[in-house]
């Protein structure tokens, strides 16, 4: 059905090994896909490009500093587009994900909080309670670098998307926050990267209208959600919840070629 240009296949990642990463990409090159890169879905968003045949497109979010040795060489060797999603307060402070500060913390006793619970609070009570765990706890960096981030985007096959500042669900947010999040971290990595970021993954996939209002206010042109279904010539139409396939770093590669193709979210 893809050949014959009834959808768009949409796969996410987070932090991939490079053989699950390299098994994706060469699983589609082998069968006939062409991996295209958002400024072509964009395109074909905007009725400016035909609807094509055979079309996957690739993103990762968060950007993790295992993506260098995984997602970025394969890009690379294979030339197939991929836009990493990147939260700029981990790439800045060197500090770990918030919700693995709150998975460790709870292991040793210093949060009664869950991951899933704090991503439904508001965002201050979040905030306030990651800081209260990482004041007693240590963890290593998970994010790249600025200049890890600045060398991927000169790669050339591998480009920056907006993911946030710090990563909250935006439906948690005030309207404040919300606009706080979606403004300043464009604005940190054009800083970053002397380059314009006009496209945007929603964390964990939640958004309402005012964040898509927000998200045209600050000038992105393209916005990516997580609900698992095709790209289809009818919902491509809503530019700003574009939704994709999620590959899994905790189960089979059958699995997750199940996934990536659609079958797993179509039985």
């Amino acid at each position: 059905r893809a050949a014959r240009g009834e959808f768009i296949l949409s796969v996410y990642f987070h932090y991939p090994s490079r053989a699950l990463f390299e098994y994706c990409v060469r699983w589609f090159t082998k069968n006939g896909f062409r991996v295209i890169g958002l400024d072509e879905l964009e395109a074909v968003a905007r009725g400016e490009k035909p609807f094509p045949t055979s079309a996957v497109v690739l993103t990762a979010d968060d950007g993790w500093r295992s993506n260098l040795d995984s997602i970025v060489p394969v890009a690379n060797a294979y030339k197939v587009p991929v836009t990493i999603f990147a939260s700029t307060r981990p790439i800045e402070t060197g500090e770990a994900y918030w919700w693995s500060y709150i998975a460790a913390g709870g292991e040793k006793g210093l949060t009664k909080q869950s991951v899933s619970a704090l991503k439904h609070v508001p965002n201050a009570e979040r905030l306030a309670e990651v800081s209260k765990v990482r004041a007693g706890l240590e963890l290593p960096r998970e994010a790249m670098t600025i200049e890890e981030l600045q060398q991927t985007s000169r790669s050339g096959y591998v480009h920056i998307g907006s993911h946030t500042v710090t990563h909250p669900m935006l439906t948690a947010c005030d309207d404040d926050t919300a606009s706080y999040e979606i403004s300043e971290s464009g604005k940190i990595l054009r800083n970053w990267l002397s380059k314009e970021v006009p496209y945007f993954a929603y964390p964990n996939g939640a958004f309402t209208e005012r964040d898509i209002r927000l998200l045209k206010a600050h000038g992105y042109r393209m916005a990516f959600s997580t609900e698992q279904t095709y790209v289809t010539p009818d919902n491509i139409k809503n530019i700003y919840a574009i939704p994709r396939f999620d590959v899994l770093e905790t189960v089979s590669f059958t699995e997750n070629l199940c996934r990536m193709t659609g079958v797993w979210f179509n039985r």
